[in-house]
């Protein structure tokens, strides 16, 4: 089945009770037992379970064509549940390039609790075949990368973390399942903020992992979810599935957007570089072009005039809005150095942009406006 279709009815289904087309929010926190024990639609509390989740994690694997699906609070949370899952001892490899937050639980969280924990320029795979040791337990991959836009070789990553046993995680937040399916390519799970753009709307938090297959490592997950209990709302839920159902039609239109803009920029002579994988110019364009269908809706730029330029840039523009986060429907563009802090590989002179659904020419107008 094609992905506009999953998109339209994976986890839907007419609510049984009433006939409603659309699925109800069901809001109560806890359910009926049976006089026999048994609860009859199989949810107890809605920290275990939730029709609106249970309805949403049927569709997120489906999209991902993943085994089984858990969805969280937010993506850091499911990013959180990966480390957790594993011991103290244990060693995870990371992009030394991956999303701040990534970085900073690894080293401010569970780096006091034993989890060993190493970077790398994962573009480079003889660094990384060097990077890897036996005790890793985890790869984890995030392509196209946040905020340098870098592009990792999924299927290869993928065999150097099975060499030694690890499970290859590919955080696929900016490509969505419309553009790259990591699991087709060799890796074990996917992780994603759904509050980007599988929601689509900057109006919900969430993340998700799908995974490969439903083993015991994705059970000591649900363990974690369910214990932890870091589990979106059931509004939360409702929104993101009807998020979804216009996502294949969303990713199409960021994807032309952004490709127009960043021919734009690339060619203006205040651009000291532009970050998209759809450019030839770019160093990760061949990748991107066999593993992904498009190039996605974000790029991040560098100017001439360093940082002070790049901060003025933001205050000219009017139809770019300074904020964080990405995926939605409104352009935005931020300084991610400032955001960053310390650790930031982002240079001061960058910023890094998602490209909305606003008609391009008017975007590039704005720019044009701005830069001029």
């Amino acid at each position: 089945m094609r992905i506009e279709t999953l998109a339209v009815r994976a986890g839907h289904a007419p609510d049984p009770s009433t006939g409603a087309v659309t699925t109800p929010i069901y809001l109560s926190s806890t359910f009926e037992r049976e006089p026999d024990g048994s609860y009859r639609g199989g949810h107890v509390y809605s920290r275990t379970s939730n029709p609106n989740r249970s309805s949403l994690e049927l569709a997120l694997a489906a999209l991902e064509n993943g085994a089984a699906a858990l969805a969280y609070a937010s993506g850091s949370a499911a990013t959180l549940s990966v480390f957790q899952a594993l011991a103290p001892g244990d060693h995870v490899l990371a992009p030394d390039d991956a999303y701040y937050g990534t970085l900073r639980q690894l080293r401010e969280i569970f780096g006091g609790w034993g989890l060993e924990a190493g970077v790398v320029d994962m573009t480079d795979l003889d660094a990384v075949e060097r990077a890897i040791r036996p005790t890793t337990k985890v790869v984890w991959v995030e392509t196209p990368s946040n905020p340098l836009v870098r592009v990792v070789d999924i299927e290869r990553i993928a065999e150097l973390a099975h060499s030694v046993g690890a499970r290859c995680v590919v955080d696929n937040t900016w490509a969505t399942p419309v553009l790259q399916l990591p699991l087709n390519l060799g890796a074990d799970i996917v992780m994603h903020s759904t509050t980007k753009y599988l929601g689509g709307h900057s109006d919900l938090l969430g993340g998700a992992l799908v995974a490969k297959k439903d083993d015991d490592f994705v059970e000591r997950l649900r363990l974690i979810q369910k214990v932890g209990g870091a589990v979106p709302s059931p509004f939360d839920c409702w929104l993101l599935l009807r998020g979804i159902r216009t996502l294949p039609w969303r990713m199409r239109a960021h994807c032309d957007n952004a490709m127009a803009v960043a021919r734009f920029l690339e060619s203006h002579d205040a651009i000291d570089a532009v970050h998209y994988p759809g450019l030839e110019s770019h160093a990760g364009h061949e990748i991107a072009a066999r593993q992904m269908s498009d190039f996605g809706g974000m790029m991040s730029i560098q100017l001439r005039g360093g940082e002070d330029a790049a901060l003025e840039l933001t205050r000219r523009l009017t139809l770019f809005t300074r904020a964080t986060s990405l995926g939605g429907t409104e352009s935005l563009i931020e300084h991610r150095a400032s955001v960053e802090g310390p650790t930031t590989l982002a240079p001061v002179n960058l910023l890094r942009i998602s490209v909305g659904l606003e008609h391009p020419d008017d975007l590039i107008e704005d720019l044009e406006s701005a830069l001029n």
